[in-house]
Parts: C-alpha cells; structure tokens; sequence
C-alpha cells in the first residue's frame, strides 16, 4: 500500500505548521527590533532632548548627557566644534549612522542658538533585540516545535491502527479473505475505541466474504452435476428417438425442438457458471482461432434455420487469433449468432470478421433504438411478439465483454434488421491461409 495516505498528510501538516511557525518567529523578531528602534529609543531620544532643554535655559552650564549608551555633543550653531566631523552636516531630526564609530541613531534639535546632537550606541540597540526580542522567542519557539513534535507523535499514534486497518483491506485476498488478520483482539489495547469497533466490523465482514465464497464454490460444484446430469440424459434420450425411423414428421419435429433446447441449456448452464466465477482463475487460456469458433458456431446454430429461406455467408478479410479461453468465446460469439438465426424469418445473416472485430448483421425484425439498452437486462427480449430464448443471451454477451474488455456494439431499425459488432483490442491478425 502506497505510504501517501494518512502518515504523508500528517508529516505535509507538521513541516506546514514548523515553516508558518518560524515564519510567524522571524517576522516576530523583525517587529520587535523595529519597536525597540524606530519607537522605544526614538521616544527616549526626543524625551532626553526636551528634558535637556528644560534644564538648560533654567541652567546654562547644566552638564549635556552622557552616559554608558547615550553621548550628547552641544556647540553654536554657527561653530561645530565639539562634535565629531561625521555629525556635524546632519540637520535637525532622526538619523541612522553606520561607521566605524558605530553609531547607530542620532537625534539633532537646536534651541536658544545651540544645537544638540544626541548618539544613542547602536550596538545596545542590537543586545536589547536579542536580550528582550530573540531570546524570548527562540525560547517560545522551541516550546511551540515541542509541542507540535508530542502531537504530531500522538496523531500519528492514534491513526495507526487505521493505517493498519487500511493495509490489511489492501491486502486482503477475496478468494480465500483471512479474517484473522481483523481479529478485535488485536486492537483492544488502542487508545481509540472506534479502531476495536473498526476492527470488530470488517472481521464480521472477513467471515462473511468466507461463507459467501464456500457457498458460491459449492453452488457451482452442485450447479455442474445436477443441472448437466439430467441435461445430458434428455439429449442422449432425444438422440435414441431421432435414431427411430418410425417416427412420424411431426413427432420427429418436437424431438429435434427439445434436442435443441436442451443444448441450449446447456450452454446456459455453462455461461452461467462461468459468470459466477469471481475470477479468471480455472480457466485454461491458449491461443484460440476466431475464425474458426465462428465456424463451429454458425453450424451447431444451423438448425435454427430449418425450414427457414435465410443465407448465412461468412467471410474473413484475416485471420484472428485471441489468447483466452475458447469456451468463453464461443458462449459469446454462440449467443450472438443463435440470437441472429432465432430473429431472422427470412433474407440472409452475414458474419464478417476483420482486423481487430467481428460483425454478426442479420436482415431480422430488427431492434427499436429505445429498447437496445434494454435487451442487454436479464429476461429482455428484442422484439416483443417474437418468442425467442430464455431472454438472457445479450446479458450473458455483455457480462462477458465488460469482463474480458471486448467492447460489444449494436445497431438496429425495425423491420430492417441488426448489426452487432464485437470488438476485441487483444486479437492478434494473421495473413489467411492461400488455398490452390
């Protein structure tokens, strides 16, 4: 089972919340040294000029500030001396410094004829963004990552067994399903009670699949004896009673009808079980002749044309051969051509075989457009007046292209006549034999 499934969301949702956490962390960082520079110490910088100025027209020699972090220079405007050459040109106002001085902000004011120049050390301005901004939020966001790491262990926790569950499904062999490998047993010490409910519910589903598979095998074991059995008995019986040359013409005519019949049923009971294989398993496959099952049967179908003036004509433009199962094509091309041969009172039946189809046209009653899906239902016949067969022929023909992919067409008119035609993508054309 492919691993992108639940486990691949959960790590796509942790790395997308550690990248918008460590997104959310930096610009956090950026904005808390925008606050400290461009509001907290440009604040403190204008305070400390107006409280300078306050002291010093009340006190001419009142000392200009000078701290650790903070250095005031004070000159006349019209001299600079006493100001380092690199302030000096700087007008009234905020300014960013960066030189060999470090000088980071600068605030100028002039005031009574004298001007101030305060310098506030950029390098405390970069300690109070670490001390007070990064520090803080590296430490917060190495809390955020653990905690986003001890859930993101509990979720992938927690969805597990699902995953488990999951794989097992995958995994699980419908022709012989273990049901063991769901026992609740196994799940009881999960944490989440819907896994045990989970687990409980496809390990009912296990051994239902198992009863369902035992009786379809032994219905088809049953199906194969009883049902041929008598169907063979009635044939050998209808053949002793065509040996008779006593029998009259009309007695002769119901024997060859139930003789027929029961061959039909036959094939019936073949395709039928078949169909209710689960899988191709049991089938013998082998490089099987298209034109020559075609052959086989447009004759075991030609007694539905007794007494009937219909021309059958077949013709080949290759020679196809399809490796499958010879038995299922011919239930396939047998139910189209008896189908033909059953609908058709008069005129003629071609079958044409070309690269890659067959195409079986009959000049019968025809099909009306709105009931062609409807002929391919279970117990649905084409022409309502007529009697044909058991009404399941073109249910069984569609069971078995959906199943082998040979695409099955048909187009009908009333009163005209059907067109049906098979295809079969697989088919391998072969030049025909030249005769002399």
């Amino acid at each position: 089972m492919s691993e992108a499934g639940l486990l691949r969301k959960l790590d796509k949702a942790f790395l997308l919340q550690a990248v918008l956490i460590s997104v959310v962390a930096a610009l956090s960082v950026y904005a808390a040294g925008f606050v400290l520079e461009e509001v907290l110490v440009k604040q403190a910088l204008r305070k400390e000029a107006d409280y300078f100025w306050q002291r010093y027209e009340a006190q001419q020699q009142f000392p200009r500030p000078d701290t650790l972090n903070l250095t005031g220079y004070l000159a006349p405007l019209n001299g600079g001396e006493g100001i380092p050459a690199d302030l000096r040109d700087l007008g009234p106002g905020f300014h960013g410094q960066d030189s060999a001085m470090d000088y980071s902000d600068v605030y100028v004011t002039e005031n009574a004829g004298q001007r101030l120049v305060l310098v506030f050390d950029g390098e405390s301005v970069n300690e109070l963004t670490l001390y007070f901004g990064l520090v803080p939020l590296t430490v917060v966001l190495a809390m955020l990552y653990v905690g986003a790491w001890v859930a993101y262990r509990q979720s992938r926790r927690a969805v597990s067994p699902i995953i488990k569950l999951a794989r097992a499904v995958h995994d699980l062999d419908l022709e012989h399903p273990d049901a063991a490998v769901f026992e609740p047993d196994a799940y009881k010490d999960e944490p989440n009670e819907e896994v045990s409910s989970l687990a409980a519910a496809l390990h009912r589903f296990a051994e239902r699949i198992n009863e369902f598979v035992d009786r379809e095998r032994a219905f088809t074991r049953d199906a194969s004896h009883e049902l041929r059995s008598p169907l063979t008995v009635i044939k050998i019986a209808a053949n002793m009673l065509l040996s008779e040359r006593e029998l009259s013409a009309s007695v002769r005519s119901s024997v060859e009808r139930i003789q027929r019949s029961a061959t039909d049923m036959e094939e019936l009971v073949g395709a039928f079980l078949l169909l209710a294989r689960e899988s191709e398993q049991g089938l013998s496959k082998e490089p099987v002749c298209i034109n020559d099952v075609v052959a086989e049967e447009i004759e075991r179908a030609s007694p539905l044309l007794a007494g009937k003036p219909v021309e059958v004509t077949s013709t080949a433009d290759t020679r196809l051969v399809l490796v499958t199962s010879e038995k299922v094509l011919s239930v396939l091309i047998g139910n189209l051509i008896r189908n033909a041969f059953s609908y058709t009172d008069e005129g003629r039946v071609t079958v044409q075989i070309g690269d890659g189809f067959v195409y079986i046209e009959d000049s019968g009653v025809g099909i009306a457009k709105h009931d062609v899906e409807r002929v391919f239902k279970p117990f649905q016949q084409g022409h309502a007046q007529r009697r044909g067969g058991f009404g399941v022929g073109l249910t069984i023909v569609r069971r078995l292209s959906e199943r082998f992919n040979w695409p099955v067409d048909i187009e009908s008119q009333p009163e005209v006549g059907t067109r049906v035609t098979v295809e079969f993508p697989d088919a391998r054309s072969e030049p025909l034999a030249r005769t002399a």
